[in-house]
């Protein structure tokens, strides 16, 4: 198996390496499309899955990479929810069901990495959603335009009973 998991790869806009043999891409979707600037958008994963029910066993990958859909008021065939998905306006349960899922399948001493953005949902209502804080992550707004703040957050699972005791000044 490979040791790293991205099962909502979408397009891999993010990705240096849209073909790295370490991660296995996966994604609800099978699709191609062509945008208003004529740019060819496809999103060909390694193996279809559904993030909220992945079918792995638990703790096989030692990094997780969640970037799931984050716009709200967005059209479903518009180039913006073709290429990042659309969250859907009751998206509470599954958001949460996508990370534990995710939580689950990542092995201990593993990182997950959850990319973010507050165009219609803000990164405290997500995190109190998610019932976890990150280790670290970014935590000053972007200076954009749009007033949409990208978020890249690193969440780190350690072993059960092995937490390292923090020391108190």
């Amino acid at each position: 198996m490979k040791p790293i998991l991205d099962p909502m790869c979408g397009p891999k806009m993010f990705y240096f390496d849209k073909d790295n043999v370490n991660v296995l891409f996966g994604d609800i979707r099978w699709e191609t499309h062509w945008t208003r600037q004529y740019k060819k958008l496809e999103i060909h994963p390694d193996k279809l899955m559904d993030a909220r029910k992945l079918e792995f066993p638990d703790n096989s990958f030692y990094l997780v990479v969640l970037d799931p859909p984050h716009l709200i008021n967005c059209g479903k065939s518009s180039d913006m929810g073709r290429s990042y998905g659309v969250l859907e306006k009751e998206w509470h349960a599954g958001m949460k069901q996508i990370f534990d899922e995710a939580w689950r399948v990542l092995k201990p001493n593993g990182t997950l990495i959850f990319k973010w953005a507050d165009k219609d949902v803000t990164l405290a209502e997500l995190l109190y959603v998610l019932k976890r804080q990150p280790l670290l992550g970014d935590k000053k707004p972007a200076a954009n335009k749009a007033g949409t703040n990208r978020f890249w957050l690193v969440f780190f699972k350690e072993e059960e009973g092995n937490a390292v005791e923090q020391e108190t000044s």
